[in-house]
């Protein structure tokens, strides 16, 4: 059953993602050679609670940590620990935030110092098709326009996407319905309406869209070690279009 929300809960969702956004752009800052996964999660589990939140993924079904740090292949759910970053690595970071009972969700994909050409092409591409498909979010659309929108900017662009993992609905909740995958023809699936909450997340990679689990049963990477890259926003769908629930108010004073 999909849960739609009401103004009020829209709003307090909105406070929630708005320090996810600024989690994120704490992160950006630190995202450079030399610094280790484990290090970006404690300084985003300092934050989140610092602003009154508390981290979604911490705990969550078993989690162990408060972001999900995910280099290079890794396409999700990596945990943080000792891996140091390395010029040109990319890092996807997946950051949740609970918030007075409610949540929100976004990730970025971050370059490490400078990175090749095709790297960044491929966050180009991921980040531009996340934003295609937060367009088709809209009152009399279907969930399927937003899964062909982000499917048609990956493809056009010769990346893949990975049918293997969806973004979701997100309110009081994690993980609500409706499943969107990241592929599909337009027109199919439930009708888009006002007060709906939906995790768009597009994940692609540079190679095939395979991806296998690690040991860790929580780690994904794509099957033929190829980069990959995971952009997400929590979009509400309103009466003018879709909002983005997690972007942050005001710059952040540095």
């Amino acid at each position: 059953m999909i849960i739609r929300k009401s103004q009020q809960e829209i709003e307090q969702m909105a406070r929630a993602g708005e320090v996810v956004a600024e989690t994120l752009e704490v992160l950006r800052e630190y995202v450079k050679p030399g610094v280790t996964t484990a290090g970006l999660d404690r300084i985003a589990d300092e934050f989140i609670r610092s602003r009154g939140g508390i981290p979604t993924f911490k705990g969550y079904r078993g989690y162990p940590a408060s972001i999900c740090a995910s280099p290079n292949a890794m396409v999700v759910h990596g945990i943080p620990g000792p891996y140091a970053l390395e010029e040109g690595d990319v890092l996807s970071v997946d950051v949740g935030v609970t918030l007075d009972g409610f949540v929100g969700d976004s990730a970025w994909t971050y370059p490490v110092g400078d990175i090749s050409p095709k790297a960044e092409r491929l966050l180009e591409v991921c980040e531009t098709s996340l934003y295609a498909g937060i367009e088709q979010a809209r009152v009399g659309n279907r969930l399927s326009d937003i899964s062909h929108a982000i499917q048609a900017v990956t493809e056009e662009a010769g990346f893949s996407v990975i049918r293997a993992l969806v973004g979701h609905g997100v309110g009081r909740s994690m993980h609500e319905d409706p499943q969107i995958p990241n592929y599909g023809p337009p027109g199919r699936g439930p009708l888009l309406q006002e007060g709906m909450t939906l995790a768009i997340e597009p994940m692609i990679t540079a190679g095939a869209a395979d991806v296998v689990l690690h040991d860790d049963d929580w780690s994904i990477s794509s099957s033929d070690e190829s980069l990959a890259a995971h952009f997400e926003h929590t979009v509400a769908i309103t009466a003018n279009g879709p909002r983005i629930l997690t972007k942050a108010a005001a710059p952040l004073l540095r």
